[in-house]
């Protein structure tokens, strides 16, 4: 065998070894991106978790990386005990708000979508329009409505703000998913003699459970985090929802209270990390079900 030969054979191989190799460091590239992406966005929450174990003396924004010398517990229970009431109002106005809401939005994506009538693209377009309104836009509107009306200030309110302001994105997400159903499935329904209210209850809300989970997992996540209606709209932090007890937490005090308020957000995302954990892996899927039509 001739030196050409063995050196071209040699040649050969190390070709073939190549990709290999390149998809090797492909994968360890990847990963070392993906570990320094959850690296930065975990640092906050190591920042929050930290100090929310640390005294008041400890708490200091100068040892904000440092782990504390005296781990201690008492920040969590002074938290729990100014928050628990503000936790249960907070279920009371996103339970509701979530709920009503989203059935609101889907009879609106249903009748915009399979039951066409005249100007039906116009009342789209307007019901859409309200995504795009800024809540501080509309504040003194509003608070010159209520007071003119009467309603009281507090969870009730909140409930009839959210529910109005989550119509256009529930009615956007069910409209564009009861696009995707094949139109035989309901043909199959009005030969059957269903009107549209027999047709919407037995064959489309039944199987409307992906995009139902998408809108409650939104309105949930949107209501309990809101705090500008809060603020105007919720009364005192005895009577609001736990955005407000949260901030009287942070500023009730001369000196600000790093380690409480600290604690105090670790436990007012709880219900929110809990819905995610729960209803998380739908939530993508139900995204995307309306994407494409079947």
């Amino acid at each position: 065998m001739s030196t050409t030969t063995v050196f071209e054979k040699e040649m050969a191989a190390q070709k073939v070894g190549n990709p290999k190799l390149g998809r090797t460091l492909g994968t360890s590239a990847r990963y070392v991106l993906l570990i320094v992406s959850l690296c930065i966005v975990l640092m906050p929450v190591y920042v929050l978790l930290v100090t929310s174990f640390k005294t008041a003396t400890d708490a200091d924004p100068s040892t904000t990386w440092m782990l504390p010398t005296d781990w201690s517990i008492q920040n969590w229970i002074n938290a729990w005990e100014a928050l628990k009431g503000g936790l249960a109002r907070s279920l009371m106005l996103v339970i509701p708000s979530s709920l009503i809401s989203s059935f609101l939005g889907s009879a609106n994506g249903f009748v915009l979508s399979r039951w066409r009538f005249p100007g039906s693209n116009v009342v789209f377009t307007m019901i859409l329009f309200g995504m795009f309104i800024p809540y501080q836009a509309v504040m003194i509107p509003l608070m010159k409505i209520i007071v003119g009306t009467g309603a009281p200030f507090g969870i009730p309110t909140l409930i009839f703000m959210h529910v109005v302001y989550g119509i256009p994105i529930c009615t956007l997400i069910f409209r564009n998913y009861y696009e995707s159903i094949p139109m035989e499935l309901i043909e199959a329904a009005r030969v059957d003699g269903a009107g549209m209210l027999r047709t919407y209850f037995s064959v489309v809300l039944p199987i409307s459970v992906p995009s139902f989970v998408v809108v409650i997992i939104w309105q949930f996540t949107s209501a309990w985090n809101d705090f500008l209606f809060a603020l105007f709209f919720g009364g005192t932090s005895q009577s609001g929802p736990v955005t407000l007890a949260l901030n009287e937490l942070a500023h009730g005090s001369i000196m600000a209270d790093y380690g409480g308020s600290m604690a105090g957000a670790l436990i007012a995302s709880v219900p929110t990390l809990i819905v995610y954990i729960a209803l998380g892996k739908y939530f993508v899927g139900g995204l995307m079900s309306g994407s494409v039509k079947g």
